[in-house]
């Protein structure tokens, strides 16, 4: 994964490459055969979460390529997050500490604050989402995102994280931490595609040394029903895409995930079809042309699938 225009530098000098394998609602045994054909299609980047239970077996697979010398650690760069529910200051450090029990590792590469808003934790490190009466999330009655923060820090400098961010935040969320930090977050890893460009997010982020993470990357079309809508737009059925696919030889996926890494955002498309997988990272083989990227950026369909937001409708840290 050497080379520049596969890797991003952050603002702490690590670098970070363009394209991950993204593993949210992907079981053990799936996961396992992702991670595996991610490996060897050429992947280093993986993108996981306390909240996908699925750690340990991404560790497993992750110990079975080291030990075996397919690849080293540091040739690596994963990423885990922070549950909801261990959002108290406190709690911080145990919980990096149980995914890295989990996945075999002695330090990550990439650890993030899952949501800007604290859950109730109730003493289970397994209920990670707990319900309140109306069987929404239970947001926790106090939070302290700065403190939060704080304890994010103090994991970088005990060398348990390279690096530390965010995901799911605002613009002004994320202006509040650069104001205070001593170690930035060197990206917010949020909703982003040809429907829900962030383009303003980005600026943002931008000015402040902050790269942006694109989640759902081509459209999310394997997410859970209950986020999708009958009328909605497909991204990977888009005509421009589409259109652009043809003339390249490319599938719309690729073309979607190109589209972003040339706007200097990261992307972790999820799949654990090894075929797709292997086709995702072949995105550094072509380019779109500047009329391309204007053609795309005049899509008029503005789309979010995944509204986190609606969980929290009063909550003061809702971010959106």
């Amino acid at each position: 994964m050497a080379g520049m225009n596969m890797a991003v530098k952050l603002n702490n000098g690590k670098e970070m490459p363009f394209i991950g394998l993204g593993t949210w609602q992907s079981p053990k045994d799936e996961v396992k055969a992702a991670v595996r054909a991610a490996l060897d299609a050429g992947y280093r980047h993986i993108d996981t979460a306390y909240n996908y239970m699925n750690e340990d077996a991404i560790g497993e697979v992750l110990q079975e390529y080291i030990k075996s010398g397919k690849v080293k650690r540091e040739e690596l760069f994963i990423v885990t997050k922070l549950p909801m529910i261990h959002m108290d200051p406190k709690l911080v450090k145990r919980s990096i500490e149980i995914s890295l029990k989990k996945l075999q590792l002695s330090y990550l590469d990439l650890y993030l604050i899952h949501l800007p808003i604290p859950l109730v934790y109730d003493g289970n490190d397994n209920n990670v989402f707990p319900l309140n009466e109306a069987g929404g999330w239970k947001a926790a009655d106090k939070w302290d995102l700065l403190g939060t923060w704080k304890a994010m820090e103090e994991l970088v400098d005990l060398g348990l994280t390279k690096s530390i961010g965010v995901s799911n935040f605002s613009i002004s969320q994320v202006e509040r931490i650069c104001k205070v930090a001593k170690h930035k977050p060197v990206t917010n890893q949020v909703e982003c595609h040809i429907y829900w460009p962030q383009k303003e997010l980005f600026e943002a982020c931008k000015k402040l040394g902050v790269t942006l993470t694109a989640y759902a990357p081509i459209g999310s079309p394997g997410r859970p029903e209950r986020f999708k809508k009958a009328d909605e737009p497909v991204a990977l059925e888009d005509p421009i895409i589409k259109k652009i696919a043809k003339k390249y030889g490319k599938t719309p996926a690729q073309v979607l995930l190109r589209n972003l890494i040339q706007r200097g955002i990261i992307v972790i498309p999820k799949s654990v079809t090894p075929e797709r997988i292997r086709s995702n990272i072949q995105v550094f083989d072509f380019s779109l042309s500047k009329d391309e990227m204007e053609d795309i950026d005049k899509i008029k369909t503005k789309r979010r699938y995944f509204d986190v937001a609606a969980m929290f409708k009063d909550h003061p840290e809702r971010p959106w």
